[in-house]
Protein backbone atom coordinates (compact mmCIF):
# COMPACT_ATOMS: atom_id res chain seq x y z
CA UNK A 1 0.00 0.00 0.00
CA UNK A 2 2.85 2.34 0.89
CA UNK A 3 4.60 1.64 -2.40
CA UNK A 4 1.40 2.30 -4.33
CA UNK A 5 0.86 5.60 -2.53
CA UNK A 6 4.43 6.70 -3.22
CA UNK A 7 4.30 5.70 -6.89
CA UNK A 8 0.77 6.76 -7.86
CA UNK A 9 0.19 9.74 -5.56
CA UNK A 10 3.37 11.32 -4.21
CA UNK A 11 5.72 10.74 -7.16
CA UNK A 12 2.94 11.55 -9.65
CA UNK A 13 2.45 15.00 -8.10
CA UNK A 14 -1.07 14.22 -6.81
CA UNK A 15 -0.42 14.52 -3.08
CA UNK A 16 -2.33 17.77 -2.65
CA UNK A 17 -5.24 16.55 -4.77
CA UNK A 18 -5.37 13.31 -2.76
CA UNK A 19 -5.40 15.18 0.56
CA UNK A 20 -8.06 17.55 -0.76
CA UNK A 21 -10.15 14.58 -1.95
CA UNK A 22 -9.96 12.66 1.33
CA UNK A 23 -10.56 15.76 3.47
CA UNK A 24 -13.47 16.81 1.25
CA UNK A 25 -15.25 13.47 1.69
CA UNK A 26 -14.49 13.37 5.41
CA UNK A 27 -15.69 16.95 5.88
CA UNK A 28 -18.93 16.30 4.02
CA UNK A 29 -19.68 13.08 5.95
CA UNK A 30 -18.90 14.81 9.25
CA UNK A 31 -21.07 17.86 8.64
CA UNK A 32 -23.97 15.72 7.41
CA UNK A 33 -23.67 13.55 10.51
CA UNK A 34 -23.60 16.71 12.62
CA UNK A 35 -26.70 18.31 11.09
CA UNK A 36 -28.61 15.03 11.30
CA UNK A 37 -27.79 14.80 15.01
CA UNK A 38 -28.89 18.40 15.47
CA UNK A 39 -32.05 17.66 13.52
CA UNK A 40 -32.84 14.75 15.87
CA UNK A 41 -32.06 17.00 18.86
CA UNK A 42 -29.87 14.40 20.55
CA UNK A 43 -28.57 15.67 23.87
CA UNK A 44 -25.00 14.42 23.59
CA UNK A 45 -24.24 16.32 20.36
CA UNK A 46 -23.46 20.08 20.32
CA UNK A 47 -26.17 22.18 18.70
CA UNK A 48 -26.02 24.99 16.16
CA UNK A 49 -23.60 27.89 16.58
CA UNK A 50 -25.85 30.79 17.57
CA UNK A 51 -23.88 33.68 19.10
CA UNK A 52 -26.32 36.35 20.22
CA UNK A 53 -29.18 34.32 18.78
CA UNK A 54 -27.79 34.57 15.23
CA UNK A 55 -27.55 31.17 13.50
CA UNK A 56 -24.16 30.95 11.83
CA UNK A 57 -24.41 28.51 8.91
CA UNK A 58 -21.45 26.22 8.32
CA UNK A 59 -20.91 27.78 4.89
CA UNK A 60 -19.35 30.69 6.82
CA UNK A 61 -16.83 28.40 8.49
CA UNK A 62 -16.25 26.77 5.11
CA UNK A 63 -15.29 30.08 3.53
CA UNK A 64 -12.82 30.73 6.36
CA UNK A 65 -11.25 27.29 5.88
CA UNK A 66 -11.05 27.85 2.12
CA UNK A 67 -9.31 31.19 2.59
CA UNK A 68 -6.81 29.75 5.07
CA UNK A 69 -6.15 26.62 3.01
CA UNK A 70 -6.06 28.48 -0.33
CA UNK A 71 -3.72 31.27 0.75
CA UNK A 72 -1.60 28.84 2.77
CA UNK A 73 -1.33 26.56 -0.23
CA UNK A 74 -0.15 29.42 -2.43
CA UNK A 75 2.56 30.22 0.10
CA UNK A 76 3.91 26.65 0.17
CA UNK A 77 6.48 26.07 -2.55
CA UNK A 78 7.12 22.34 -2.13
CA UNK A 79 4.06 20.48 -3.39
CA UNK A 80 5.14 17.23 -1.72
CA UNK A 81 5.71 18.62 1.77
CA UNK A 82 3.58 18.06 4.84
CA UNK A 83 2.51 21.72 4.80
CA UNK A 84 1.28 21.35 1.23
CA UNK A 85 -0.76 18.31 2.25
CA UNK A 86 -2.16 20.11 5.31
CA UNK A 87 -3.25 23.23 3.42
CA UNK A 88 -4.89 21.09 0.72
CA UNK A 89 -6.77 19.18 3.42
CA UNK A 90 -7.94 22.41 5.06
CA UNK A 91 -9.11 23.66 1.67
CA UNK A 92 -10.93 20.36 1.11
CA UNK A 93 -12.80 20.60 4.40
CA UNK A 94 -13.77 24.19 3.65
CA UNK A 95 -15.00 23.26 0.18
CA UNK A 96 -17.14 20.49 1.65
CA UNK A 97 -18.74 22.89 4.14
CA UNK A 98 -19.47 25.43 1.41
CA UNK A 99 -20.86 22.99 -1.17
CA UNK A 100 -22.98 21.27 1.48
CA UNK A 101 -24.97 24.52 1.60
CA UNK A 102 -24.71 25.25 -2.11
CA UNK A 103 -28.50 25.30 -2.52
CA UNK A 104 -28.83 27.74 0.38
CA UNK A 105 -26.33 30.13 -1.21
CA UNK A 106 -27.96 29.75 -4.64
CA UNK A 107 -31.48 30.49 -3.42
CA UNK A 108 -30.41 32.94 -0.68
CA UNK A 109 -32.78 31.26 1.75
CA UNK A 110 -32.62 28.26 4.06
CA UNK A 111 -33.71 25.37 1.83
CA UNK A 112 -31.36 22.88 3.51
CA UNK A 113 -34.03 20.34 4.46
CA UNK A 114 -36.30 20.98 1.46
CA UNK A 115 -36.41 19.18 -1.89
CA UNK A 116 -34.37 22.07 -3.31
CA UNK A 117 -31.67 21.26 -0.78
CA UNK A 118 -30.93 18.01 -2.60
CA UNK A 119 -29.04 20.15 -5.12
CA UNK A 120 -26.24 20.56 -2.59
CA UNK A 121 -25.78 16.81 -2.32
CA UNK A 122 -25.79 16.43 -6.11
CA UNK A 123 -23.07 19.08 -6.40
CA UNK A 124 -21.00 17.28 -3.75
CA UNK A 125 -21.35 13.98 -5.62
CA UNK A 126 -20.25 15.67 -8.84
CA UNK A 127 -17.21 17.15 -7.11
CA UNK A 128 -16.25 13.73 -5.74
CA UNK A 129 -16.58 12.16 -9.20
CA UNK A 130 -14.48 14.83 -10.91
CA UNK A 131 -11.74 14.71 -8.27
CA UNK A 132 -11.74 10.91 -8.51
CA UNK A 133 -11.21 11.09 -12.26
CA UNK A 134 -8.29 13.47 -11.80
CA UNK A 135 -6.74 11.17 -9.19
CA UNK A 136 -6.92 8.39 -11.77
CA UNK A 137 -4.74 10.53 -14.02
CA UNK A 138 -7.38 11.95 -16.33
CA UNK A 139 -7.21 15.64 -17.22
CA UNK A 140 -9.95 17.98 -18.46
CA UNK A 141 -10.25 18.07 -22.26
CA UNK A 142 -7.50 15.47 -22.63
CA UNK A 143 -4.70 18.05 -22.37
CA UNK A 144 -2.07 15.50 -21.38
CA UNK A 145 -3.05 13.06 -24.15
CA UNK A 146 -2.67 15.73 -26.83
CA UNK A 147 0.51 17.24 -25.42
CA UNK A 148 2.74 15.31 -27.81
CA UNK A 149 0.88 16.43 -30.92
CA UNK A 150 1.24 19.62 -32.90
CA UNK A 151 -0.15 22.96 -31.73
CA UNK A 152 -3.09 23.04 -34.14
CA UNK A 153 -3.99 19.43 -33.35
CA UNK A 154 -4.08 20.30 -29.65
CA UNK A 155 -6.25 23.36 -30.30
CA UNK A 156 -8.70 21.43 -32.48
CA UNK A 157 -8.99 18.56 -29.98
CA UNK A 158 -9.58 20.95 -27.09
CA UNK A 159 -12.19 22.94 -29.01
CA UNK A 160 -14.01 19.80 -30.14
CA UNK A 161 -14.09 18.31 -26.63
CA UNK A 162 -15.21 21.61 -25.14
CA UNK A 163 -17.96 22.13 -27.73
CA UNK A 164 -19.54 18.71 -27.32
CA UNK A 165 -19.34 19.01 -23.52
CA UNK A 166 -21.07 22.41 -23.66
CA UNK A 167 -23.80 21.00 -25.94
CA UNK A 168 -24.38 18.15 -23.49
CA UNK A 169 -24.68 20.65 -20.64
CA UNK A 170 -27.10 22.81 -22.64
CA UNK A 171 -29.19 19.70 -23.19
CA UNK A 172 -29.55 19.39 -19.43
CA UNK A 173 -27.13 16.48 -19.02
CA UNK A 174 -24.93 17.76 -16.22
CA UNK A 175 -23.20 14.50 -15.35
CA UNK A 176 -22.61 13.63 -19.01
CA UNK A 177 -21.26 17.09 -19.83
CA UNK A 178 -18.89 17.34 -16.87
CA UNK A 179 -17.55 13.79 -17.11
CA UNK A 180 -17.30 14.35 -20.86
CA UNK A 181 -14.67 17.01 -20.16
CA UNK A 182 -12.44 14.14 -19.06
CA UNK A 183 -13.76 11.34 -21.31
CA UNK A 184 -14.64 12.84 -24.68
CA UNK A 185 -16.81 9.99 -25.96
CA UNK A 186 -19.20 10.49 -23.02
CA UNK A 187 -19.76 14.11 -24.06
CA UNK A 188 -20.25 13.07 -27.68
CA UNK A 189 -23.00 10.63 -26.69
CA UNK A 190 -24.70 13.30 -24.57
CA UNK A 191 -24.42 15.87 -27.36
CA UNK A 192 -26.03 13.75 -30.09
CA UNK A 193 -28.92 12.40 -28.05
CA UNK A 194 -32.19 14.17 -27.27
CA UNK A 195 -32.15 17.03 -24.81
CA UNK A 196 -33.94 16.80 -21.49
CA UNK A 197 -37.32 18.59 -21.33
CA UNK A 198 -36.96 22.06 -19.86
CA UNK A 199 -33.26 22.32 -20.72
CA UNK A 200 -32.02 25.46 -22.54
CA UNK A 201 -31.55 23.41 -25.72
CA UNK A 202 -35.08 21.97 -25.59
CA UNK A 203 -36.71 25.31 -24.83
CA UNK A 204 -35.06 26.92 -27.81
CA UNK A 205 -35.10 24.12 -30.41
CA UNK A 206 -38.06 21.85 -29.57
CA UNK A 207 -41.37 23.44 -30.50
CA UNK A 208 -44.28 22.77 -28.12
CA UNK A 209 -46.07 19.64 -29.27
CA UNK A 210 -43.34 18.68 -31.73
CA UNK A 211 -42.19 15.09 -32.23
CA UNK A 212 -38.85 15.80 -30.56
CA UNK A 213 -40.52 17.28 -27.50
CA UNK A 214 -42.82 14.27 -27.17
CA UNK A 215 -39.88 11.86 -27.54
CA UNK A 216 -37.92 13.81 -24.94
CA UNK A 217 -40.82 13.65 -22.47
CA UNK A 218 -41.23 9.91 -23.00
CA UNK A 219 -37.49 9.34 -22.53
CA UNK A 220 -37.54 11.46 -19.37
CA UNK A 221 -40.35 9.41 -17.84
CA UNK A 222 -38.98 6.05 -18.93
CA UNK A 223 -35.28 6.42 -18.19
CA UNK A 224 -34.40 9.59 -16.32
CA UNK A 225 -36.97 9.52 -13.54
CA UNK A 226 -36.15 5.98 -12.30
CA UNK A 227 -32.47 6.95 -12.18
CA UNK A 228 -33.38 10.18 -10.39
CA UNK A 229 -35.42 8.27 -7.79
CA UNK A 230 -32.49 5.93 -7.19
CA UNK A 231 -30.18 8.92 -6.81
CA UNK A 232 -32.59 10.56 -4.37
CA UNK A 233 -32.69 7.40 -2.25
CA UNK A 234 -28.89 7.30 -2.13
CA UNK A 235 -28.81 11.00 -1.28
CA UNK A 236 -31.38 10.54 1.51
CA UNK A 237 -29.44 7.59 2.92
CA UNK A 238 -26.23 9.58 3.17
CA UNK A 239 -27.45 13.11 3.79
CA UNK A 240 -30.92 12.72 5.30
CA UNK A 241 -34.40 12.95 3.80
CA UNK A 242 -35.90 16.39 3.17
CA UNK A 243 -38.75 17.22 5.51
CA UNK A 244 -39.93 20.47 3.89
CA UNK A 245 -41.70 20.47 0.55
CA UNK A 246 -40.41 23.10 -1.88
Amino acid sequence: MGEWFTREIADAGRLRLFCFFVAFIAGFLFIRFSVRMIRRQVRWWPGNVTPGGQHVHHVVFGMVFMCVGGVGGLAVQDGSSGWAAATAAVFGVGTALVLDEFALVLHLQDVYWSDQGRLSVEVVFIMIALCGLMLLGLRPLGVDDAAGDGLWTIVLVLLLDLCVAVVALLKGKVWTGLIGLFIGIVAVVGAVRLARPGSPWARRRYRPGSRKERRALVRERRYRRPVQRLGDRLSDLIAGRPSIKS
